[in-house]
């Protein structure tokens, strides 16, 4: 037992060695929260106050399920450590599948009762809504699946969702019939498996009353991600009111909530304590990760939330090194700063696996990427694709190959249903049929189809046309830009749930391609032959697409989005792009719930750094292929300057107030001053044109130059086009004319 209890520090102590009652154990970031749970399970076996038949663990992933199994089969004697093994240690999920395997019955479930993942349920909703003749782009299919999962999680069944609208309606209808389709074909979801649990354990007693009386703890891991039917879940289980009820041992870190959008509801904590009038509240603030300047750093910036149970991290590492910041000019000289400081490292000695990239938008990894390709640097996206692997970017970079090239065969067939347009799998066997017939290519061989088939896919092939006749005489980032609108793939993403990240990469690509103009130098017969610039951008996206990523464990960089990094820790840990409107979030930034999830988010960044940090930001970024300046982040004004390191000179004009900035939701008051602009180019420079004149241009029409700075092939003017907005342009791309 003392080699059990051995090097823990008080608090983890006391969390382990609890009496029997419901505790909240508040584990910062990297205070041993996986040690504390499994030695508490652990010691409660040894003391012979549970028999490991008595145990139940929720964790919120297989591989934290496994770690815990683990753990808890070596630090058992061997009397116990075969029990191990049957303890019901898992996910939610997995836990509820177990449970209506035991009682298929008493659920009004067959045995052998399927599971869906999403995309099988996907698949099953896009099949019910034709069988139902329902229009899938009036109820698109994956924002139906949202609309499911969200009353599911819920805890509602069809007939208690309150519709208020006839969409709303509609939309229960087809909830009502998806359920009667699952039902008949023996399957459930995700959402169905916590629900159908739920269900069962409320309105049978005696099976109720089995578990509660079995599982005498129950512990739960990363409580603050538990949804609202999770925690009810867990309460039935728990029942205060039952004779000899369950004690329940939580441990999660409000701090770190960040799955909102998930359904995730950090308030279960604080209900949990005042519904079950929990006494021990233990906080573990020792961090065993971080230096204390990283600590001191989080501490102060997640200071500034007020819906939090509180705690303060610190560390006996001692201070270490400060927080280092850069201001960049512009995203890519952001981004080449941090991919120079990355090769120093590795000159130094340091492990490229040891060293994180963060970012809080998916759309920025591209900047990032190409600088790394291009240095040579060996990186991994961690938990998800690299930019040009993407679903939207391929779809889109499809569209554009069939401009440059009608007959690519696999483009065509990638893009010809998708958004969908009425194109099935008949028509395509048709039309596979034809372009072997007359050895041809799939374009090609639609004028020799007839029918429905013919009419279909002739649609497809005078958008295709339409796209490389309105392209023509675009410049490359403009001629993208054309391409994502007219193809319907922006508005394709808009009407997804969750689709905002991809329309954030589709804009990323319009920057890809201006980034590429700009590094191409193509000179003005080159500039004239848009089709041809397209061709080469083309390549270049295939050459880096096809570059090997790293595999996991190897030495390479880690690419990984804020979100994807939680759990992990890292040597050294670069966060960019730290501006208003990018972090916080624009989309979040409005309201103080938002708001205060960004700011966990933050949190969550900073504390995943144990030796060294590096912040940055860009006075200026690329969006929708045009510059935009943006005020730097409040988070980073958040950070006692005491605690920092410039590593350039910090810009007096974007320092402003420092007082209250950020505080409770409010507007950050230090206003960010973009590098001043140049003098306005001379009238030579801008090839004839001056400020003030009207000029014409071929996508956004006729607007008067308001601005210019640069000269030579680096000058630019900014254009008020009226309805169409004022505009950064580059003249050496935009093609202007006066009006």
């Amino acid at each position: 037992m003392s080699d059990l209890l051995a090097n823990l520090n008080p608090e983890q102590l006391q969390a382990v060695t609890l009496p029997p009652q419901h505790a909240l154990i508040l584990a910062g970031a990297g205070s041993g929260k996986t040690r504390v749970l499994t030695t508490r399970i652990a010691w409660l076996v040894q003391t012979g106050q549970v028999d490991p038949q008595g145990v139940l663990a929720v964790t919120f992933t297989n591989k934290a399920a496994k770690e815990l199994l683990a753990r808890l089969s070596a630090m058992l004697p061997l009397s116990f450590g075969h029990s191990a093994r049957g303890m019901w240690i898992g996910t939610f999920h997995g836990l509820c599948n177990r449970l209506l395997r035991a009682h298929h019955r008493d659920a009004g479930l067959p045995q052998l009762f399927q599971i869906l993942d999403s995309g099988d349920q996907l698949a099953a909703i896009k099949r019910l809504l034709k069988a139902l003749n329902v229009d899938d782009e009036k109820f698109p299919p994956r924002e139906l699946q949202h609309f499911i999962n969200a009353q599911k999680e819920a805890g509602l069944r069809p007939h208690a969702v309150e519709a208020w609208d006839d969409y709303t309606r509609r939309r229960v209808e087809l909830f009502a019939e998806y359920e009667a389709q699952c039902q008949r074909e023996s399957v459930v979801d995700f959402a169905e498996l916590l629900l159908r649990t739920y269900e069962l354990l409320e309105r049978n007693e005696p099976i109720r009353r089995h578990y509660q009386r079995r599982f005498r703890h129950i512990l739960v891991d990363e409580f603050q991600d538990t949804n609202r039917l999770q925690y009810r879940w867990l309460k039935l289980l728990a029942d205060d009111g039952a004779e000899g009820a369950a004690c329940l041992f939580c441990v999660g870190d409000d701090d770190q909530s960040i799955y909102r959008f998930r359904g995730a509801e950090v308030g279960n904590m604080r209900d949990f304590e005042r519904e079950f009038q929990v006494a021990n509240v233990i906080r573990l603030e020792q961090n065993y990760r971080s230096h204390g300047n990283i600590l001191d750093a989080a501490n102060a910036i997640i200071r500034h939330n007020t819906a939090r149970l509180g705690k303060n991290l610190w560390t006996e590492r001692g201070a270490g090194e400060p927080i280092r910041i850069f201001e960049a000019y512009a995203d890519m000289d952001e981004a080449r700063w941090i991919v120079e400081e990355i090769q120093s490292l590795v000159r130094d000695g340091m492990s490229r696996s040891d060293i994180a990239l963060l970012y809080r938008s998916n759309a920025q990894s591209r900047v990032l990427e190409h600088q790394l390709f291009s240095a040579g640097i060996a990186y991994r996206v961690y938990g998800g694709l690299r930019f040009f692997e993407r679903q939207e970017i391929k779809h889109a970079l499809a569209y554009l190959r069939l401009i440059a090239n009608p007959d690519d065969d696999t483009a065509f067939s990638r893009v010809v249903n998708f958004p969908t347009r009425g194109i099935g799998a008949r028509s395509l066997e048709a039309l596979q049929d034809a372009a072997r017939t007359w050895n041809a290519s799939l374009y090609s061989s639609v004028p020799h189809l007839s029918g429905k088939p013919g009419t279909v896919l002739a649609q497809f092939v005078r958008l295709i046309e339409d796209l490389r006749r309105d392209t023509a005489r675009l410049p490359l980032p403009e001629l993208v830009d054309h391409v994502l609108d007219a193809s319907g793939l922006r508005d394709f993403y808009r009407s997804e749930k969750e689709g905002q990240e991809r329309l954030e990469n589709l804009d990323e690509l319009i920057n890809a391609a201006a980034n590429f103009l700009g590094e191409s130098g193509a000179d003005a017969e080159a500039l004239a032959q848009p089709h041809a610039l397209l061709a080469d951008f083309l390549a270049h996206a295939s050459l880096e697409a096809g570059e090997h990523q790293a595999d996991a464990g190897s030495d390479a960089v880690q690419l990984m989005t804020v979100h994807s990094s939680k759990g992990l820790e890292f040597d050294v840990v670069f966060l960019s792009g730290l501006e208003e409107g990018l972090f916080p979030h624009e989309n979040s930034a409005l309201e103080n719930e938002g708001l205060e999830e960004e700011r966990r988010l933050m949190y969550v960044a900073v504390t995943r750094a144990r030796e060294r940090l590096y912040v940055s930001f860009a006075q200026s970024r690329m969006l929708h292929g045009q510059t935009r300046y943006n005020l730097r982040s409040r988070f980073l004004e958040e950070i006692p300057e005491g605690l920092t390191k410039w590593l350039s000179p910090p810009n007096p004009r974007s320092m402003g107030a420092r007082s209250g900035a950020g505080m409770r939701g409010e507007p950050a008051r230090g206003s960010f001053a973009p590098r001043a602009p140049q003098a306005p180019a001379r009238s030579q420079d801008l090839g004839g044109l001056r400020v003030g004149q009207l000029v014409t241009h071929a996508k956004f029409g006729q607007g008067v130059i308001v601005a210019a700075e640069g000269s030579g092939a680096d000058a630019r003017v900014q254009i008020n086009f009226g309805s169409a907005g004022i505009k950064w342009l580059m003249l050496a791309v935009a093609k202007l004319s006066p009006a």
